[in-house]
């Protein structure tokens, strides 16, 4: 990293700190804003990433996308363009050191507002790229990101700066080596906006079957055209997306209720509890009853610490 940069890291790192004080997630006063602080390395979390733009501040994160790994720290940051089901660990964090990084959720409409205001180059027939990625940060881009998460320290500020900030740090990463992918999923009638219409419907619709010809047509593609640009975008096909958002929310239902596993299975679309025990574990490593008796022990442990 560059001298410059570190220094603005650093400046985000004493903030986020004072911020926070202690490990956990926080919600702020800026609604699309969100901080972490971690002073351990972590087993992989699984979770749905909204259209996000996250920034690790301290220490270094990986995130499991299907097969892929994206990693990155201080010194990159990483973009979500469209909502995808994920797993993401802590790779370097200590109590001396402890791992702190934001996200900043934006809307396709922020992408468009940005597009029109600018002189960025648009072309709707470009290639499909995936809908994640890895890009070397800016001192332009912490610039804008410093200036945002100030405004907490001025909360009347924040309904007017806020949304002028985060223009600002789309501006800056539209212009990125990447920011094609952001462009691609705001433009109508581009490949990467048809498919983020499929996810929309899939992720709104999880618990339900659904005809590969009926994403094909609300993509208004042919049906191999939708596999193969789903699969550019997500790195899943509709099926695997599917079940993964089955199966996290399956887990997250049996954590945050003490509800039978066969009843979860069925709630979240599953018709065979045997087929829905199988699948589980082989995305979580064991079986429903079992995952869920070791989370939670884990979680005592870190209570009793």
């Amino acid at each position: 990293m560059g001298k410059q940069i570190t220094k603005q890291q650093n400046e985000l790192a004493v903030f986020l700190e004072r911020y926070t004080g202690q490990d956990g997630l926080y919600d702020t006063a800026i609604p699309f804003l969100r901080i972490a602080r971690k002073s351990n390395i972590t087993e992989p979390d699984y979770s749905v990433y909204k259209p996000s733009l996250f920034i690790v501040v301290q220490g270094a994160k990986e995130v499991i996308l299907a097969q892929e790994h994206f990693r990155y720290g201080p010194a990159d940051y990483l973009v979500a363009s469209v909502g995808l089901p994920a797993r993401a660990r802590v790779m370097e964090a200590s109590s001396e050191m402890p791992y702190l990084s934001l996200r900043i959720e934006f809307t396709v409409s922020q992408i468009l507002e940005v597009l029109n205001d600018s002189e960025i180059q648009v072309n709707p027939t470009e290639k499909t790229k995936r809908a994640m990625y890895v890009s070397q940060i800016e001192s332009s881009l912490l610039d804008a990101v410093i200036r945002l998460v100030h405004l907490l320290d001025n909360p009347k500020d924040i309904p007017v700066l806020g949304p002028l900030f985060v223009k600002e740090i789309l501006y800056r990463v539209l212009q990125g080596p990447h920011g094609t992918t952001l462009k691609q999923t705001a433009i109508e009638g581009s490949h990467t906006h048809r498919i983020k219409d499929v996810i929309e419907y899939i992720t709104n619709n999880y618990h339900e079957a659904f005809r590969i010809q009926e994403l094909a047509e609300i993509a208004n593609m042919s049906v191999a055209s939708l596999y193969r640009h789903f699969k550019e975008v997500t790195a899943m096909t509709p099926v695997q997306f599917q079940k993964q958002l089955r199966l996290q929310q399956a887990q997250h239902l049996l954590l945050s209720e003490s509800t039978d596993a066969a009843d979860v299975g069925f709630r979240v679309g599953y018709e065979s509890p045997s087929q829905f025990s199988r699948e589980y574990a082989r995305l979580f490593g064991l079986p429903p009853r079992e995952d869920i008796k070791r989370l939670k022990e884990k979680s005592e442990h870190r209570i009793n610490l």
